[in-house]
């Protein structure tokens, strides 16, 4: 079974059925706002499904926001609940170690998408890719499961980090502003332990 086909036969749950629910994801939306981006700029949120960050962000006024999913089900699913905000969004269909942007991008946000790319060739092509789609002084945020995290999730195996293990993986193009450790409760009363960074493109003379 192929990453497209796998993804398209997890979203058969209903969306309180996985353990990275969040009815309002507090942390990602307090990040994406540290940041400063503007309400027009260009942000995009890797692996955002069906998650609601895209309804936060547009009750807040961000007005340029793209979501990428590999799952159709994930997007159909997001652009139903939203409505007629629906058509204010760009959806992207895609596997981001393949998505070739056409966008600079002011604000980069993944959560607990990089962690499922665990040989060096996707994680290469996904570093590539923020490299590329990122705007110099534009920033990134990342979060994936801790090194004290699970190590699977969804029937795959997933890469855990550490802060030094992250910063090492995106120093160089990137500058680390802060990172910080969250433990994350499930929708079964159960505790994941998450690693989020944010980092600052380097700008090019």
């Amino acid at each position: 079974m192929n990453r497209f086909e796998h993804w398209q036969k997890v979203y058969d749950k209903v969306e309180n059925e996985f353990s990275w629910y969040q009815a309002y994801p507090k942390t990602s939306v307090k990040l994406i706002e540290e940041t400063g981006v503007g309400h027009h700029d260009p942000i995009i949120d890797i692996g955002g499904g069906d998650s609601h960050l895209v309804d936060a962000l547009l009750e807040k006024g961000y007005s340029n926001l793209f979501v990428l999913d590999i799952s159709s089900q994930a997007i159909d699913r997001a652009r139903k609940r939203l409505g007629r905000s629906e058509s204010k969004v760009n959806w992207i269909l895609d596997d981001v170690v393949d998505f070739k942007p056409s966008v600079k991008f002011s604000v980069w946000h993944d959560r607990a998408a990089f962690h499922f790319l665990n040989d060096d060739y996707s994680i290469q092509r996904y570093k590539d890719n923020v490299v590329r789609s990122v705007m110099p002084a534009g920033k990134f945020i990342l979060g994936t499961f801790s090194n004290n995290g699970p190590d699977r999730c969804s029937g795959l195996p997933v890469k855990q980090y550490t802060e030094a293990s992250m910063e090492k993986t995106f120093t160089g193009p990137f500058q680390k502003v802060r990172c910080f450790e969250e433990l994350h409760e499930t929708p079964f009363h159960t505790t994941q332990l998450f690693q989020f960074c944010l980092f600052q493109r380097v700008s090019i003379s």
